[in-house]
């Protein structure tokens, strides 16, 4: 404000002496938990943010951490945890597989024929079929 005039400063990205993370980590405290409780005093305030900020370090999972919480992450625990989801996500898409395998469509039957599939693409890609309306003495496609 040398120059009489208030310059607007905004919080940078990657830039390690910003604040943004910690501006960004307040504000859903803010949003998230606090505005959702009546504040009767300081030391109900002091339990909300104590409360928030442990949930928040242990059983969160973060975007930024691929799924995992800043504990896992700080303690060198990030590896285990996503050997353990991969292992899992791999599990479950085998036996989402062999579920959807197993499974037949009653609706549909049993899966078309190759014989069916070129009739139905025939009757699919045929041209209209010209019809005579009476009395118009002229013929229209249906």
């Amino acid at each position: 404000m040398t120059d009489g005039f208030v310059h607007r400063v905004l919080a940078q990205v990657e830039v390690s002496f910003s604040n943004s993370m910690i501006e960004a980590f307040w504000r859903s405290l803010r949003h998230q938990w606090l505005y959702l409780h009546s504040l009767e005093s300081f030391t109900q305030l002091a339990q909300l943010i104590d409360f928030y900020v442990r949930e928040h370090n242990i059983q969160m999972p973060h975007y930024a951490f691929v799924g995992q919480t800043p504990d896992e992450v700080y303690f060198n625990q990030a590896d285990r945890v996503r050997d353990g989801l991969t292992a899992a996500r791999r599990q479950a898409r085998r036996a989402r597989r062999a579920a959807n395998r197993d499974e037949s469509c009653r609706v549909c039957g049993p899966p078309p024929t190759p014989q069916s599939v070129s009739v139905i693409h025939a009757v699919a890609n045929a041209p209209p079929r010209l019809q005579n309306v009476p009395g118009r003495g002229s013929a229209r496609a249906t």
